[in-house]
C-alpha cells in the first residue's frame, strides 16, 4: 500500500497462501536440496553436559592415550568388521582433549581430528547407511563434544558495564577445529537420505535439541551458524519436534526481553523463525498470533534491538503479509515500544515501519492512522537528520494518502 499510494496507483494484488509445508528459509537461507553453512568462538569447558553448576561440576572422560590410536580405514576393512571399527572410531573421538594448551596430546589430537574428517566423509560419500546401534552411539559421541558449559562472558569475568554488543570482541574457541568435524556430522547424520526420522527421533530426543538450542548463546559466531543450520534442519525433517522448537525459542526470548538482555543467538534465531513463519497455513493459528504479540514485539524493547533488528524486521513483515488484519497490532507494536531518546533505533524503526506499510491494506491502516501521524510528527522535530529526513518522506505519503482518500469520496458523491 505504501508504494502504490505514492504513485497514485492501484492496490497491489495480495500473495497467494502458502501452503503447510515448511519452506527452507529467508532470502539468502540455506537451498533444501543442498548444505551449506556459512563458516563465520570462545572458549569453552570440556564437560560432556550442558546443565551443571558450579557446586557440582561435570568431569570430561579420563583419558587414555594408549586408546587414542590410528585405526584402519572404513573402507579398508570388509564389511563385516565395519560396525565393530566404526564404534571404536566413536570411542576415540569421545575424548575429550585440552586445547588450552596446544602443545600438549598433540598426536592424540590429531588422530582424534583425522578420524572425525573420515567420518563426514564417510557420510558424504553416500555410504552413510549405519545400525541403530552405531547411531545411537554417534549421537552420544556428539554430545559429549559439543554439551558442554559456557564459559561466562567476557563482561562477566570482567566486572565491567556491559558495552554496546556490537563492539564486543569476537570470541574464537582454539576446539573450533574438532568442534566443526562434530557439528558436520551430525549435519550430515540429519540430512541425510538414508536416516530414518523415526529411528533417529529415538536419540535426538526433546532433551537433545533443548540442549542443542541452548548452545545459542555461545560466543562463537561459527558454532552459531552451524547450530541454525542443523536446527533448521531438524525442524524440517522432525514434525513431532516442531511445536517444542517453537516453545523452546519463545522461552529464550521471554528470557532475554524481561530478564537478562543478553543472548547472543537472538538473531540466529529469528533468522530460523523467519523459515518456520514463511511456511504458516492459513488461517493462521491463534498460537502463532500470541507469539507475534508476545515475543516478536517486545524484542522490539530491548537495548541490543540493532543486532538483530534485520531479521526481526523480516519476521514481523512476514506475519503482516500472511495476514493483513495483523497490521494494525504491529503498527500500535511498534509505536509502543517507539524509541524517546536514541535516534539509531529510531532509524531502524521507520525503516520497518515502511516495510510493514508497504503490506498494510487500506482499511487496517485507518484504525492506526491517528496515533502514527502523531508519532510522525514528533520525528519531524528530531535533530537527527536521518529521522527528519524520513519522516518528511512519511509526511508526503500521509499528504498523499489523505488527499487519495478525499478524491474518492467526492467521485462517490
Amino acid at each position: 500500500m505504501f508504494k502504490k499510494i505514492m504513485k497514485g496507483g492501484h492496490r497491489k494484488p495480495s500473495k497467494s497462501d502458502s501452503t503447510e509445508n515448511y519452506a527452507f528459509g529467508p532470502p539468502g537461507s540455506h537451498n533444501p536440496g543442498s548444505v551449506v553453512v556459512n563458516h563465520a568462538s570462545r572458549p569453552v569447558l570440556n564437560a560432556p553436559e550442558q546443565n551443571c553448576s558450579p557446586s557440582a561440576p561435570i568431569a570430561p572422560p579420563p583419558l587414555s592415550t594408549a586408546a587414542v590410536e590410528p585405526l584402519p580405514l572404513l573402507r579398508d576393512v570388509p564389511v563385516l568388521e565395519r560396525q565393530s571399527l566404526f564404534l571404536r572410531k566413536l570411542q576415540i573421538c569421545s575424548y575429550q582433549l585440552d586445547f588450552t594448551n596446544m602443545l600438549k596430546t598433540v598426536r592424540e589430537k590429531e588422530v582424534k581430528r583425522r578420524t572425525l574428517l573420515e567420518l563426514v566423509d564417510f557420510f558424504q560419500s553416500g555410504s552413510g547407511k549405519i545400525t541403530e546401534v552405531c547411531q545411537e552411539e554417534m549421537i552420544k559421541m556428539v554430545a559429549i563434544n559439543i554439551f558442554r558449559c559456557l564459559p561466562p562472558a567476557s563482561h562477566e569475568n570482567t566486572g565491567q558495564e556491559v558495552t554496546d554488543p556490537e563492539e564486543e570482541e569476537t570470541h574464537l574457541d582454539p576446539s573450533w577445529p574438532h568442534l566443526q568435524l562434530v557439528y558436520e556430522l551430525l549435519l550430515r547424520y540429519v540430512v541425510s537420505s538414508d536416516t530414518d526420522t523415526k529411528v533417529a527421533k529415538r536419540y535426538i530426543d526433546h532433551s537433545f535439541v533443548l540442549k542443542l538450542i541452548d548452545l545459542f548463546d555461545s560466543e562463537d559466531p561459527r558454532e552459531r551458524e552451524y547450530l541454525k543450520t542443523i536446527l533448521h534442519r531438524i525442524y524440517g525433517k522432525f514434525m513431532v519436534h516442531r511445536p517444542f522448537i517453537r516453545k523452546a525459542i519463545n522461552n529464550i526470548f521471554y528470557r532475554f526481553i524481561y530478564e537478562t538482555e543478553r543472548y547472543n543467538g537472538i538473531g540466529e534465531l529469528l533468522e530460523i523463525l523467519g523459515s518456520i513463519i514463511n511456511g504458516f497455513a492459513l488461517p493462521m493459528k491463534e498460537e502463532h498470533k500470541l507469539f507475534l504479540a508476545r515475543a516478536l514485539i517486545p524484542l522490539h524493547k530491548p537495548k541490543p534491538v540493532a543486532t538483530y533488528h534485520h531479521q526481526l524486521s523480516y519476521c514481523v513483515t512476514q506475519f503482516v503479509e500472511k495476514d493483513y488484519k495483523l497490521a494494525d497490532t504491529v503498527i500500535r507494536g511498534l509505536l509502543k515500544y517507539w524509541p524517546v531518546t536514541n535516534c539509531q533505533k529510531e532509524v531502524l524503526f521507520l525503516g520497518e515501519l515502511e516495510e510493514v506499510l508497504e503490506a498494510t491494506q487500506s482499511a487496517e491502516f485507518q484504525r492506526c492512522m491517528v496515533p502514527l501521524f502523531r508519532q510522525i510528527a514528533r520525528c519531524l522535530n528530531s535533530p537527527h537528520f536521518q529521522v527528519t529526513f524520513q519522516s518528511f518522506f512519511y509526511f508526503c505519503f500521509f499528504y498523499n494518502y489523505v488527499f487519495m482518500s478525499s478524491q474518492i469520496s467526492s467521485n462517490k458523491l
